[in-house]
């Protein structure tokens, strides 16, 4: 990464490059790259993201692979923070030897160890007011990240060779180019600390996933290196550009910054007609010794930037195909091994062609040829569910998929982590009907997605909860200072903070753990990776039905609980009769009989990894009752909005009648 000595400023036009300087230079600093682009949308959402980061004095966690400039990143989010007029130090944790970095990071005094010839101060007292970077953090040694856990708790820090705790007042940052989540699960770095790291996390996307950005930073290397050779003005060919452009770079930013530098030392003309790429460290190498989920992302990242067709149905079709040939055919054990119900895996079979589509009997075909007229090929509907929602179990039961073949519909489901990400699929327009709680679609109101409620489920307060392990914790009180992990955005996020303000407290008492609800926290919880957590059915459920784990408090008397069925306002004003038939079906499985239940239950606990207790527990919970939204929950979800509004988290007053749906 680059050093807080190799950093300087360079102006630039920013409104004709789209680059943006970062400031925070050490006095005779040689030269070196302090550009930020934000032309490619993938950086411009990035921009965003660190606008909306950068005034709070939140704990940062940056990923990004080798050379994408992480450091970067730091330092203009120190340069747009409150701490900008104070110091900004970066330190690479893997540079110091484990018996020296806990001096190097806290100081030491005068004879602490062989060598102390005087009392030094470290890192942290050093960037005292300001901001902190420990880059690599992956590589702290695990008895360092017991300290920098405690340092992090108590904001102080002791030197080695003292017994006196020095208050600190350091934003820290860390980045990592590994899979911290990994190093979690194989016991390498504390999860503890992680969740103390990862409060906000800004994730750096690979140069070939923003290949828009290859240009300005190719212009502003070649000005940079060119003006230190003394040929101010050099030019790349069209060919060269391409050339630029066309390649994987597993180096990043800093192997483009390299290549552009030995381009102008080859080459003396200021036509730069080639750039010398050696092809020899190519991305397929560092894809190789990536984990799954960065490969993935970084092949599925590269097809989009590239602009591959029909790239959803593809990927879906390997997926299948794969899994079916890993099973040798075994329909069931497919359906398994995807997480998905045997009915959806044979609509997907059926549409590749690998079986042939289901024969219809008289009466259905009767009744769709009046419902619909024919066509070539079936119309989609794109349904997103949370993994424990309402959706999911009539996903898993696969009724609805078989509603809409009736009406000439395929059904394409996408699962989204919380009811943010729904808002938002709808919002960019990949998704036409989800199911989503009270505060995120405010919140997606005031930001403009244009959605309408299409209904509700009855209030079910006791659904949502906080959840302990430690049995001194009893009251919403003894949660001050704790860390409570929950979903951004959600009905869970909409309870504690509606419990905590009657208790005259607020989000500033705790410290929040932003994370997507899964079975894995409690485990977290029981071991004090977490102090409690604000959850939902049927996680809540089994951390009922756990050991070690306790209700603190519901909500009851708190909150509504309130779960709306929405949809895209172009979805349902040109078909209304989809969105009818949806709820209907929800209504028809909200009335089918204890005994049906029962027997699909083994699906909903496959699909949604449950136990079955848990999942029958779970399904007889639910209503399946969508009702029209009426003037009192209309009232009620108006009140929450207000309330957001008054409090200075929305940007715009929001009006929920303006957005009920009325029917066809």
């Amino acid at each position: 990464m680059f050093s807080p000595s190799s950093f300087s400023v360079v102006v630039t036009d920013k409104k004709r490059t789209g680059i943006e300087t970062v400031s925070g230079v050490t006095p005779g600093a040689t030269s070196r790259a302090s550009a930020m682009v934000f032309e490619d949308p993938v950086s411009l959402r990035l921009k965003a993201d660190l606008h909306r980061i950068a005034p709070s004095d939140a704990t940062v966690l940056i990923i990004g692979e080798t050379g994408t400039g992480k450091e970067l990143v730091a330092r203009y989010i120190h340069a747009n923070s409150a701490r900008k007029d104070g110091p900004f130090l970066a330190v690479n944790c893997g540079a110091f030897s484990e018996t020296l970095v806990e001096a190097e990071l806290f100081g030491h005094e005068k004879g602490a160890f062989t060598g102390a010839a005087r009392s030094e101060t470290g890192w942290f007292e050093a960037a005292h007011g300001g901001t902190l970077l420990l880059d690599e953090i992956g590589d702290l040694p695990p008895p360092m990240q017991v300290k920098l856990l405690r340092v992090l708790q108590e904001r102080e820090i002791v030197r080695v060779g003292s017994r006196k705790a020095r208050p600190i007042d350091v934003r820290l940052i860390a980045a990592t180019n590994v899979n911290l989540e990994a190093a979690v699960a194989a016991k390498s770095f504390r999860k503890d600390l992680f969740y103390r790291l990862a409060i906000a996390t800004v994730n750096i996307a690979p140069l070939r996933a923003r290949r828009g950005d290859i240009e300005p930073l190719a212009n502003y290397f070649l000005r940079l290196y060119g003006a230190k050779l003394g040929r101010p003005m050099p030019v790349l060919a069209p060919e060269a550009l391409a050339k630029l452009t066309a390649y994987h770079w597993p180096g990043n930013i800093r192997e483009l910054e390299n290549v552009l530098h030995n381009a102008l030392l080859l080459t003396p003309e200021a036509h730069i007609s080639d750039v010398p790429i050696v092809e020899a460290f190519d991305a397929p190498h560092a894809e190789e010794v990536a984990d799954f989920e960065t490969r993935l992302r970084g092949l599925l990242e590269t097809a989009i930037a590239q602009g591959e067709k029909n790239l959803f149905d593809r990927v879906t079709r390997s997926l299948v195909s794969v899994a079916l040939d890993l099973e040798r055919g075994n329909q069931v054990h497919t359906a398994e091994r995807l997480g998905m119900s045997r009915n959806e895996l044979r609509t997907h079979l059926g549409h590749m062609g690998v079986i042939a589509p289901r024969k219809k009997s008289r009466p259905e075909k009767d009744r769709e040829e009046k419902r619909t007229p024919a066509r070539s090929a079936p119309n989609v509907v794109r349904l997103g569910f949370q993994k424990f929602g309402t959706l999911a179990a009539l996903r898993a039961l696969g009724s609805l998929d078989e509603r809409l073949r009736l009406f000439g519909y395929h059904a394409e489901w996408r699962e989204f982590s919380a009811g943010p990400a729904v808002l938002d699929a709808i919002g960019r327009g990949e998704i036409d009907i989800g199911v989503t709680g009270e505060a995120a679609t405010v919140f997606a109101l005031a930001m403009g997605v244009p959605f309408f409620y299409v209904g509700y489920e009855s209030p079910a307060p006791t659904d949502v909860a906080l959840v302990v392990a430690d049995p001194r914790l009893c009251s919403i009180d003894d949660l001050k200072g704790k860390r409570v992990a929950f979903s951004r955005w959600s009905n869970a996020d909409h309870f504690l903070t509606t419990a905590l303000n009657i208790r005259g407290l607020s989000r500033d008492d705790i410290e929040p753990v932003y994370v997507p609800p899964t079975l894995d926290l409690l485990e977290d919880l029981r071991e004090g990776a977490i102090d409690a957590w604000a959850i939902w059915e049927p996680l809540l459920s089994a951390a009922r039905m756990g050991s070690k784990t306790h209700v603190l408090l519901d909500g009851s008397g708190f909150v509504e609980n309130h779960q709306f069925y929405v949809a895209r306002r172009h979805f349902a004003c040109g078909q209304p009769q989809i969105v009818d038939a949806i709820l209907a079906e929800i209504r028809a499985l909200g009335a089918t009989p204890r005994e049906r239940a029962e027997e699909e239950l083994g699906a909903v606990a496959r699909c949604l990894h449950l136990d079955r207790q848990v999942a029958r527990h779970y399904l007889h919970r639910l209503d399946f009752e969508p009702k029209p939204l009426d003037f009192h929950v209309i009232g009620q979800q108006q009140s929450i909005a207000d309330g957001y509004f008054a409090a200075g988290q929305l940007p715009a007053r929001v009006s929920i009648e303006g957005a009920v749906w009325r029917g066809a």
